[in-house]
This record gives C-alpha cells, sequence and structure tokens, in this order.
C-alpha cells in the first residue's frame, strides 16, 4: 500500500513553529529557527498543515451552526482512514466529535503523542481559528452594495435643497420594493447633536395620501464622517415608493412631519 504525507511524528518544537506559521506568522527570528531544525522536513509538514488550516477556515466561515451528524460520521471516518493510510497507528478510536466546541487550552505534549501529529496540530489550529467563527455582520455598505445588485432594486439621486443646513450634501437613496429593504448614502450632511435634533427619512408613497408619507426612521451623522450609509426603517410597507425624503426634526423624530426643513429629496420618475 501506498502511503503519502510524512511518515515520522515531528519534533514539538518544529510543530509548534509550523503551526504559527500556519496561523500566525514566524517572526525573521523564529525563521530562521525553524531552517536551522530541519527546512526539508518542516516543508513536508506545513503542506498537510495549511490543508488542515484552510478546510478549518472555509468550514468555520461557510456556517455558524454545527455539521449535520452524517456529515460528522463520514468525517470522523475519512479521518481515520487518513491516519491509518499514512502510518499512524497511534490514533486508535479518538476522534474529535465536531458537535462539541473545542477547548482552547489542551495539553500540548499530551495531544501530540495521543491522536497522532496531524491530528493534535489541527485541534491546535482549530483553537486558534474557532471551528465555528461568528459570522461577522456585513457593514452598511457591503449590505447597500449587494442590494444595489439586485435587478428589483431602484436607485435615485439625492438633491440638496435650499435649505442652508443642506449645503453641499450629495448622496443617494437604494430601495428594492420586494424585500422593503434600502439605504440612504450622503456625502456632506453635517453632524447633529441627537439631544437637540436628529434626521428623519420619509417616504412617499403612490398608493398613500401624499400629506402622511411613510416613516423611514430617524438618525445620526457623526462627525469627521466624509461618507455615511444609513439603512431605512420603513414603519409601514411601501407599495410605490415615489419620493424620498430627509427632514430635521426634534429627538426622537415626529408622526408627522412640518416639512420646515427639508434637506435632501430624491423622486423616482
Amino acid at each position: 500500500m501506498s502511503q503519502t504525507g510524512p511518515q515520522n511524528q515531528p519534533d514539538e518544537a518544529l510543530l509548534d513553529l509550523l503551526v504559527k506559521q500556519v496561523t500566525e506568522g514566524l517572526s525573521p527570528a523564529e525563521q530562521r529557527e525553524l531552517d536551522v531544525l530541519d527546512s526539508a522536513t518542516a516543508s513536508s509538514y506545513l503542506r498537510e498543515l495549511e490543508r488542515a488550516a484552510a478546510a478549518i477556515t472555509l468550514a468555520g466561515t461557510a456556517r455558524a451552526e454545527p455539521p449535520p451528524a452524517a456529515l460528522s460520521k463520514r468525517l470522523e471516518a475519512q479521518a481515520l482512514d487518513f491516519l491509518a493510510t499514512t502510518g499512524r497507528s497511534d490514533a486508535g478510536n479518538k476522534v474529535v466529535d465536531l458537535n462539541r466546541p473545542a477547548k482552547v487550552a489542551a495539553p500540548r505534549a499530551a495531544a501530540w503523542q495521543g491522536a497522532g501529529w496531524l491530528a493534535a496540530a489541527a485541534c491546535l489550529i482549530l483553537a486558534v481559528f474557532g471551528w465555528v467563527r461568528s459570522p461577522q455582520p456585513a457593514s452598511a455598505a457591503e449590505q447597500r452594495a449587494a442590494l444595489l445588485a439586485r435587478s428589483e432594486s431602484m436607485k435615485l439621486d439625492m438633491s440638496a435643497t435650499k435649505d442652508p443646513a443642506a449645503a453641499g450634501v450629495s448622496g443617494d437613496v437604494v430601495w428594492d420594493p420586494l424585500t422593503q429593504q434600502g439605504f440612504l448614502r450622503f456625502v456632506g450632511l453635517p453632524q447633529n447633536d441627537p439631544k437637540v435634533h436628529q434626521y428623519q427619512l420619509w417616504i412617499f408613497d403612490a398608493t398613500r395620501d401624499q400629506r402622511y408619507p411613510v416613516d423611514g426612521g430617524v438618525f445620526d451623522i457623526p462627525g469627521n464622517a466624509s461618507e455615511v450609509v444609513i439603512p431605512i426603517r420603513a414603519r409601514l410597507p411601501v407599495r410605490t415608493a415615489k419620493a424620498f425624503a430627509v427632514t430635521l426634526e426634534k429627538p426622537g423624530g415626529v408622526v408627522v412631519s412640518a416639512r420646515e426643513h427639508i434637506l435632501v429629496l430624491a423622486q423616482a420618475g
């Protein structure tokens, strides 16, 4: 039977350096130490560790839930087959339960001698990367870009009014009538003090009384922001969006705007 992968269990110091190279990267001094230990052997082990790290990273970013039981059993069987074909009979029946969270502080020395060097290294990589990474929420700008890519979405440019507070303001609105989601993008909208006043979006629906546009939510503009993306929070379903307007209101917003300070306006059609 042909065998693949390194045949001998690596030195603990060498393995520590290899795992660190895969997960964090080495300092120049550590790289020199790795070269002195055994560059040929290190290169062979490194390929397998990189594959393990890549698989773990992909698994962690693909989903936030434990793998299905059937998949776990198949992965466990493949792990045993791999250890058997690479001459690591010391693995026995010790297989990591993929449905249980990995322990970050596992005794290294025992791990190297227990379930085989590759399984131990994979466990350490799991501890560094995490089997299940908490999905990072997309930024408002990323969500806006994704919404803009939808064929159903509409994009309207915003025009500043003659209100002094709107001088130099520009931007646009992206709105998807199917998902009822949207985003405002502003450039040059002044910072506000939430204790004094807040901005409020109004959505004019062609199927509703124009005296009572749909409240699109209140929002603030932080200081030193060249461009700001704000999610739209429509209080009611919008059947046919005709226009979007932003006013300056008291803290918390109002139910019906007097429209004394309309700063920007975007119209469809």
